[in-house]
């Protein structure tokens, strides 16, 4: 059988052993009274923009989510490769050894069916005896040897399929999680773009600039701590790297889930951008916050990630200046805005 089937079959087996196994501004357009669990609705343009953030916020945190379970999906899934491949060299082991051990039982049967021992003993020849002893001292010992290596074989077969059965219930357990991640993505994007559909033109533009306005606001806010009389540190080569990377994809459509090359979600273009420059970081912010070392924000530096929101469900790359580029949430590009424009959690160094 060609490897290639005998992989197949090898994975085909994993399968089946799972088996068993700006205030007071009204909101034009009105929306339905509320129902007895519904939240009420929002009234004014301030509380239009709450909700909408929130409801992209909440997306974000699926977004992790999703790219938390499909980055554990690659690698179960190549792990259960490898178990097979495992499986079927060992399959192919166990039959070379099998081979062996029929091979020398065929000889004992030519010679008349009694061991060598006893074909020694009856030869009559103290000669011949003598020197078939050390012969048949030797070819117990390789026949041990067979015996052991195969049971050895048969003891790492039974913990690959093992294995491999554990790596595919994790990899449907991931894929339930992934399902669950991106029906609530879809859900809250959903919601969040037909709220600005029942705005008037006038009233999103004027939402827009309540936003910028918060941003600048959270900004100036930042900078008036004088931080950046504190942040004095030059870019590492691999930093420069990521900023040039990540600076290059400005324009670019913010897509959940995407990690480039034509559209980004915000750690899909953080870890993209170290990739290019090196280094292999976490795919997630959140997984970018828990395991990447955190540094002071008066000593980041250029390509340093800045984490945001209790929850780390977004990020940035600090590009100098008290500026981050980023890719904001669905509906935006990627863009530079101000680091302290968000609610900043710490900051992290991919090279350090």
């Amino acid at each position: 059988m060609p490897k290639q089937r005998r992989l197949a079959a090898a994975i085909a087996l994993v399968c089946a052993l799972t088996a068993l196994a700006v205030p007071g501004t009204a909101f034009a357009d009105p929306v339905p009274p509320p129902s007895a669990t519904a939240p009420a609705p929002p009234r004014t343009l301030e509380e239009v923009g709450k909700q909408i953030d929130d409801l992209y916020r909440q997306a974000a945190a699926a977004t992790d989510a999703y790219n938390l379970a499909e980055e554990q999906t690659k690698q179960q899934s190549a792990q259960i490769v490898q178990l097979a491949q495992e499986i079927v060299k060992g399959q192919e082991k166990i039959k070379r050894l099998k081979d062996q051990a029929g091979a020398t039982a065929r000889m004992q049967y030519r010679n008349g069916g009694l061991p060598p021992g006893a074909q020694m003993m009856l030869s009559g020849d103290p000669e011949t005896f003598l020197n078939g002893a050390d012969a048949l001292r030797q070819g117990q010992q390789a026949a041990q040897g067979v015996l052991g290596e195969l049971n050895r074989t048969q003891a790492d077969l039974a913990a690959y399929s093992k294995d491999a059965t554990a790596q595919w219930k994790n990899l449907e357990a991931n894929r339930v999680k992934k399902e669950a991640a991106k029906k609530d993505i879809t859900e809250k994007i959903a919601a969040a773009e037909k709220l600005q559909d029942q705005l008037k033109e006038q009233e999103k533009q004027r939402l827009a600039e309540l936003e910028r306005k918060k941003e600048f606001d959270s900004q100036t806010a930042w900078l008036s701590t004088g931080i950046l009389k504190e942040i004095n540190s030059s870019a590492s080569e691999q930093g420069k790297k990521a900023v040039k990377f990540a600076t290059d994809q400005i324009g670019k459509r913010y897509v959940w889930g995407a990690a480039g090359p034509d559209t980004f979600d915000c750690s899909g273009l953080t870890s993209q951008a170290w990739i290019a420059a090196g280094r292999g970081i976490p795919r997630t912010s959140q997984e970018q916050w828990a395991q990447l070392p955190h540094v002071a924000i008066k000593d980041m530096r250029p390509g340093d990630l800045i984490i945001y929101f209790a929850d780390a469900t977004h990020v940035g790359m600090y590009i100098g200046d008290g500026a981050i580029v980023h890719a904001p949430r669905p509906g935006r590009t990627v863009t530079i805005t101000g680091a302290g424009s968000m609610p900043i959690l710490g900051v992290v160094r991919p090279d350090k």
